[in-house]
């Protein structure tokens, strides 16, 4: 059989416009890690579930919550790990989906993912601003007006990164990774001095000390799970990954692992700390630069500087994965087809990029402006990009022995897997929308409208557009001159 009559092999790409198999591991690493935030995530969300803030005076125990969460993110890398190593997917855990599941159930997984990455990187543009400003009070530089500036600063930052992801994936993996670098660095030298000084305070018994309440559980593992979330970005570079079925099962796989044990050193340090804080640095929505600017304002503009490095970058990883995504779809004929063209020069996926960038940045911008509270508004966005995350993985995770089983490779194994992360997603979620209907809370009834409208859209492609439906779960496939000249070409 001729190359070009073999099912497998394609005289074009799908996805062709794209820069391919350029990326070596570490921009591959950068975009996982830059994903989960790892500096920002340990400074901002333990005090999200911390008492006092999200959940009154009876929240969970921290290191009860993340080590659930990270458990639960661990066995989700294991479930997508079978299927990077076996394609070369644009669209992520979309792609995955559509092999497994099927067209119309990967159009709910794919608007899931990107509700999820939209909604943090809103969140992290948010944090840039709030931290900026932060950083000026703790340099006592005064402000004529901080609602400006701070607008501003969300407009410059989503301008540098509409400008870096058009630029390359390249030179923003790399930004990304030297930002979050930076950042973590930085954050561990200050947590160990701040300890170092405040040794004979430190009670650690406290860090194991909870009333047992299960209603606050559920609630705070969604909004632990968001610390996590973006380690499966990765996913969304296949087509640009040197070597995607090495890179990208690795990172996917090692990220959970290296975030998990940071946040558990970081909640762990955190929850002595807030304990023996006043009340109003427990509750505020930057605990760690007020619990620092009470011993050196200095220590704690440079904590501000990187927190904000830290969430900036969190904000390009997540549209870059968004607006691969969107891209994709853009390609398949699901979404406007201006979304699914390249840039000529950089091969980027530039129009879902400045199709997308102008939505992700208002949203910040309306909440200062309308003057409500920004550790609210950063709960209701990590919480709702939490749930859109876990919606996308338990479709992926449930389409992984069906993908295996497609190409004739699944095993028991897979389905004992599948199954077992399936359940346990669900469980988490359900739970926690229990208690979000119980306790009042429309978190769940946004996110629900979300998934409604995607089932609608799914069905009206089927009825309407049976051909484009049909398209779903486009990839980056193997093309003749990768094959007859032995190097992929751009």
């Amino acid at each position: 059989m001729s190359a070009r009559g073999d099912r497998f092999i394609t005289s074009r790409s799908p996805v062709e416009g794209l820069s391919r198999r350029k990326l070596s591991f570490l921009p591959v690493f950068a975009q996982a890690v830059a994903g989960v935030a790892p500096a920002g995530a340990m400074s901002v969300i333990p005090a999200l579930v911390f008492p006092g803030l999200v959940f009154g005076s009876n929240g969970p125990n921290l290191v009860l919550t993340f080590s659930i969460a990270m458990a639960v993110m661990v066995l989700v890398s294991f479930c997508l790990r079978p299927m990077a190593k076996r394609m070369a997917a644009v669209s992520g855990l979309y792609s995955y989906t559509a092999k497994g599941l099927g067209q119309r159930t990967a159009i709910t997984a794919g608007w899931s993912a990107m509700f999820g990455y939209g909604l943090v990187a809103m969140a992290s543009l948010l944090l840039v601003g709030v931290y900026v400003i932060q950083l000026f009070v703790n340099l006592g530089v005064p402000l004529a007006d901080p609602k400006v500036f701070e607008v501003m600063v969300i407009l410059a930052a989503a301008g540098a990164a509409c400008f870096l992801m058009v630029r390359g994936i390249r030179i923003s993996a790399w930004f990304t990774l030297l930002m979050e670098t930076i950042s973590i660095g930085v954050l561990a030298v200050l947590m160990i001095v701040f300890f170092a000084f405040n040794a004979p305070k430190i009670n650690l018994g406290s860090v194991f000390v909870w009333d047992g309440n299960f209603d606050a559980l559920p609630i705070g593992i969604v909004v632990a799970v968001s610390a996590f979330v973006g380690f499966e970005s990765p996913t969304t570079l296949g087509g640009e990954a040197h070597r995607p079925f090495i890179s990208v099962p690795r990172a996917i796989t090692w990220t959970p692992i290296l975030m998990g044990v940071l946040c558990l050193l970081a909640v762990a340090a955190q929850d002595v700390a807030l304990k023996e804080a006043p009340l109003s640095i427990a509750a505020s929505h930057t605990p760690l630069s007020d619990l620092f600017s009470q011993s050196s304002p200095a220590f704690a503009a440079v904590l501000d500087l990187g927190i904000a490095a830290s969430w900036f970058a969190c904000s390009i990883a997540s549209v870059n994965a968004l607006a691969r995504i969107f891209f994709c779809m853009g390609r398949e004929g699901v979404a406007p087809r201006i979304v699914g063209r390249t840039h000529p020069a950089f091969r980027t996926p530039s129009g879902a990029i400045m199709v997308i960038m102008p939505v992700i940045a208002i949203v910040p911008i309306a909440v200062i402006i309308s003057g409500a509270s920004p550790e609210r508004a950063l709960v209701n966005l990590l919480t709702l990009g939490a749930y859109g995350y876990l919606g996308s993985y338990i479709l992926a995770s449930a389409s992984l022995p069906f993908f295996l089983r497609r190409i004739g490779e699944d095993t028991y194994a897979s389905w004992v897997l599948g199954a077992a992360t399936t359940l346990a997603l669900g469980a988490v979620f359900w739970t926690a929308t229990e208690v979000s209907v119980r306790t009042g809370n429309l978190q769940t009834v946004v996110y629900g409208g979300v998934l409604l409208a995607s089932v609608i859209y799914a069905r009206f492609l089927q009825l309407r557009l049976p051909t484009r439906l049909a398209s779903v779960g486009i990839y980056d496939e193997t093309r003749e001159l990768d094959l007859f000249h032995g190097r992929p070409t751009p």
